[in-house]
């Protein structure tokens, strides 16, 4: 089934003279046929640089054909530009099927492509814009001297390679279906959108399968929109009249995945590329992290611009990530999850405030999809990235000073301290000055974190664009596993940030996670190196001048509550709301670490012994630190720990059934006894 996408703007290519289109060169768009004639022209010329591009090859998102050919320029080796295009399928050495022209070989037995731009007109043609243009796709056939199209698959074969290629790009260019005579005396067949309806299928969930269990969100809601669906636009009113530099750099926008569901894939390229001006986008690079479905991501690369890399073996964000930016040919990189919807003129405020000072970062304002229906519900711009001493990602709003003074110019740029990290815009060599990512992180979660902290620190700034809009499918939990799970993947990669930005300050996200310190985190001296390399500014310049609102902990001890000889105040793992018993000391810290601090809070994390009722024999659990009342113990004289409000103590009675629970202070009672053993302290 073809795609019709919309373009940019929403309201263009409707229409007999379908006024609105990118490809528009006509002044007068009431004359439907001189728009015609006009348009028609410029995509001759398109073609006639898609083909000097195809011959040349002077960047890497063109690949050469296989095979010989009568034409000069069309036949000899494949050169394989780090494989960066499938358009041939060929067997590497691992066995995976990608790269240009696996199995090339002389007289035409291999397989050949080229990321040829493919224009057309004629009775069902729509501009890429309107549709999802496909890539030339060749595959040689030994039987067959003539190019035709597998209407099926939208696969152009020829016995040279290259024929069908240009003869479906000429084709296109002239509006001609059936024969047409190409360079090498071989007819052209005709061609067809992306087989959008046949992709989406071709993941479609079984029947009776829990539309949840694959990504953690709603498959079947997803499913059943189309990728080009419309969404409102969420942007302020002021800037939908804001005028915008016409020299924008172009971008290379990077995609990873790894067991994307098709019609988020499908739908967040569509996004991208009918909602941003075409000479703005280069190429769209999909990192496949080696999904169990290599075909997820091939079938995509036949789409105009797209280009696909498929790892070896899992890799990670980080590592797919820079290998997406290494391949990249544009001078900016703007990088993407794979399950995102751009809204209206997202692309051009970034890429603006980059053209402008390329030290700068820039973010969009971050819209919500709902991971149960796919609702697209706009977010408020009056918010910035910040964190906790437990270095977890947070939104938080701005101050009222700042969301008074937004008022005036609500377009302005937000200066954040962290980036949520799945969307950003960053000029290239800035990127690769900075030292790309920590490529020793895995898998996912941190890295948001060190890239924040060394953009700030070394040079940069990080800020929200408010009238970038692009929606997000959050949800609850990760659709993927990590290797050794995924608490300790978070913990190695944030510790490696911690170790090599914060300097001494790093003490306190110690404090608040003492778990982290029992974790590895690998060797970090060559981001260390670089920190020195580029003169970056210590972490209490960032407190100072970047992040002030996050206060410094008041200095506290740490270590356990011991009873008797034997026995230490233990989690028992439990987490919030769970009681908390006695185990044998052993003295390694982990569920018996606790922090006694100024203000009498017993802390375990970021969670505090807290008293249920005000009442003789309530329970005592852990809650979320808050200050309250009922979170405060004084550790008197005799080994008591009384509650601040109540004459009631910590006894360990009924431990085995209750656990420790609050009883009315008795001095004779041994249960009542705890001695606080200090392991250290912060300051």
């Amino acid at each position: 089934m073809a795609n019709y996408a919309k373009p940019a703007g929403g309201g263009g290519c409707r229409g007999a003279t379908r006024c609105g289109c990118r490809k528009v060169v006509a002044t007068n768009c009431e004359n439907s046929k001189s728009f015609e004639v006009e348009n028609r022209a410029l995509r001759l010329r398109e073609v006639a640089t898609a083909m000097q591009q195809y011959q040349d090859e002077p960047f890497p998102s063109a690949a050469s054909m296989h095979g010989n050919s009568g034409s000069p320029g069309f036949g000899g080796a494949a050169h394989d530009i780090n494989r960066l295009h499938p358009l041939g399928v060929g067997t590497g050495d691992d066995g995976v099927d990608e790269g240009p022209g696996g199995g090339g070989g002389a007289g035409g037995g291999g397989a050949g492509g080229g990321n040829i731009i493919i224009i057309g007109t004629g009775p069902a043609f729509h501009p890429r814009i309107g549709g999802l243009g496909l890539n030339a796709y060749g595959a040689a056939s030994a039987d067959e001297n003539t190019m035709r199209l597998n209407a099926a698959n939208g696969v152009f074969t020829s016995s040279s390679g290259a024929g069908g290629a240009v003869g479906a790009a000429m084709t296109s260019a002239t509006g001609m279906h059936g024969s047409l005579s190409a360079p090498n005396g071989r007819s052209a067949g005709d061609w067809e959108y992306f087989d959008e309806a046949g992709y989406i299928r071709g993941g479609a969930l079984r029947t009776g399968e829990d539309p949840y269990i694959r990504n953690r969100f709603n498959q079947e809601a997803s499913d059943a929109l189309p990728s080009n669906r419309d969404i409102p636009d969420t942007r302020n009113p002021m800037c939908r009249t804001k005028k915008y530099r016409e020299d924008l750099p172009e971008t290379s926008v990077i995609i990873t995945f790894h067991n994307e569901a098709r019609s988020t894939l499908l739908r967040t390229i569509v996004s991208v590329l009918n909602r941003s001006p075409e000479h703005l986008i280069r190429e769209i690079i999909l990192v496949d992290d080696f999904s169990d479905h290599p075909e997820d991501g091939l079938e995509l690369a036949k789409i105009d611009k797209v280009r696909i890399l498929r790892n070896k073996k899992r890799e990670g964000l980080v590592r797919s990530r820079v290998r997406g930016a290494d391949a990249a040919v544009a001078g900016v990189l703007t990088f993407l999850d794979s399950h995102v919807e751009c809204n209206e003129k997202w692309l051009e405020p970034l890429l603006e405030r980059v053209r402008e000072d390329p030290t700068r970062v820039v973010c969009p304002v971050i819209d919500v999809i709902s991971m149960d229906n796919f609702q697209y519900i706009g977010a408020s711009a009056d918010l910035r990235g910040g964190f906790d001493w437990n270095l977890i990602f947070k939104w938080e709003y701005l101050s009222a000073t700042d969301r008074s003074t937004r008022q005036n110019d609500p377009t302005t740029a937000i200066r954040t301290p962290m980036i949520a990290g799945g969307l950003f815009v960053i000029d290239k060599a800035y990127f690769n000055k900075l030292g790309k990512y920590d490529m020793k992180m895995d898998v996912w979660g941190g890295e948001n974190l060190e890239i924040s902290f060394r953009v700030w620190q070394c040079g940069g700034s990080l800020e929200i664009i408010p009238c970038s809009r692009v929606g997000h499918v959050f949800r609850k939990r990760h659709p993927y596993t990590f290797p050794g799970g995924s608490g300790n993947v978070f913990a190695r990669n944030t510790r490696r940030a911690a170790e090599v930005w914060m300097d001494d300050y790093k003490q306190y996200y110690y404090a608040a996670v003492p778990l982290a310190k029992n974790i590895a985190y690998g060797n970090i001296d060559d981001r260390l190196a670089l920190k020195q390399k580029l003169h970056c500014k210590p972490f209490k310049w960032y407190l100072e001048n970047v992040y002030p609102d996050l206060q410094v902990p008041e200095s506290f001890e740490f270590g356990q509550f011991k009873q008797g000889p034997t026995d230490c105040l233990d989690t028992m793992g439990n987490l919030v709301d769970g009681t908390v018993g006695l185990f044998q000391c052993h003295n390694t810290g982990g569920n018996q670490e606790w922090a006694y601090t100024k203000q009498g809070q017993i802390k375990h994390d970021d969670l505090c012994l807290t008293l249920v009722q005000f009442a003789r024999g309530s329970e005592v659990v852990m809650k979320e630190c808050d200050s309250s009342e009922n979170q405060r113990w004084t550790l008197r004289e005799g080994g008591f720990l009384r509650h601040n409000k109540l004459n009631v103590c910590l006894d360990s009675r009924d431990h085995h059934e209750h656990g420790v629970t609050a009883q009315r202070c008795n001095s004779a009672l041994e249960t009542q006894r705890w001695k606080f053993v200090a392991n250290g302290k912060y300051a």
